[in-house]
């Protein structure tokens, strides 16, 4: 997904995000894997809780996959699942007055060369499908609202 450097209180920090989603995230921390929850404000992330560090030992190999998930959502603020990053929508999967749960995929999106699903990070009824196939979208874009 996104890699980025950030300097806190003086200190560098390499941060790659490998799973970004309505409520939480996957995160590389200067090669350390930790989940942390998201806050948001405005529909903007504005806060990233780290949870606790999953030791390198107990985690389960991983099976290959065809595409990492951007999920759930390509992040939820309110009812709306939004583009996390710019994009080209490749698949939508719902359409208006299809019931979703939360964590359900959406649609699937092609960004950075590689596929990406959209998760709902809410359930509920789609109230609308705001893009389309082959539609370019950009970050935080909405993508579908949920009520």
């Amino acid at each position: 997904m996104k890699k980025y450097e950030l300097t806190i209180k003086g200190k560098k920090f390499d941060v790659e995000v490998k799973d970004f989603g309505g409520a939480t995230a996957k995160v590389a921390v200067n090669g350390n894997e930790y989940d942390v929850d998201i806050t948001y404000k405005g529909g903007e992330a504005v806060a990233f809780t780290p949870a606790a560090p999953r030791p390198a030992a107990a985690r389960p190999a991983a099976a290959p996959a065809a595409a990492p998930a951007a999920a759930p959502a390509g992040d939820v603020s309110g009812n709306n699942v939004v583009a996390p990053m710019p994009g080209l929508i490749m698949k939508v999967l719902v359409k208006v007055g299809d019931t979703v749960t939360a964590g359900q995929k959406v649609m699937t999106m092609e960004a950075m060369k590689m596929e990406n699903d959209i998760n709902s990070g809410t359930a509920g009824t789609v109230k609308a499908v705001l893009v389309k196939e082959g539609d370019n979208v950009k970050e935080h874009q909405p993508l579908v609202t949920i009520g």
